[in-house]
């Protein structure tokens, strides 16, 4: 299993809901969230250009077996692109364990 992490543009999120939706994957976290886009790592903050100036963003949170996590990186990928610089990130963490805390069900039959 594994969970993804995507910061969007907030009027991305149905559009990337509908698309992950039609994979099956409907459970997910959403939070709202603040950024700026960043220079680089090579780059660093040039002086006089003032505070960089927070953004607002959606982050997602989603576990999907490992069979699904190309399908589900795809499918963000193509829904929240806007093909400017702050379109977002996707991040993607293997995970030890699932517990529904209701009926104790473990792994897979968790999510």
């Amino acid at each position: 299993m594994k969970k993804i992490e995507a910061i969007i543009k907030p009027f991305k999120l149905e559009e990337v809901k509908s698309g992950l939706a039609e994979l099956g994957i409907e459970g997910m976290t959403v939070t709202e969230v603040k950024g700026f886009p960043t220079v680089g790592f090579d780059q660093p903050c040039r002086p006089g250009l003032g505070t960089p100036r927070f953004l607002p963003k959606l982050k997602i949170e989603l576990i999907v077996r490992n069979d699904l996590l190309g399908s589900a990186i795809a499918a963000i990928k193509e829904c929240a692109r806007t093909d400017r610089k702050d379109d977002g990130r996707i991040f993607v963490q293997d995970l030890l364990e699932v517990i529904r805390i209701r009926t104790e069900e473990r792994g897979e039959r968790a999510i």
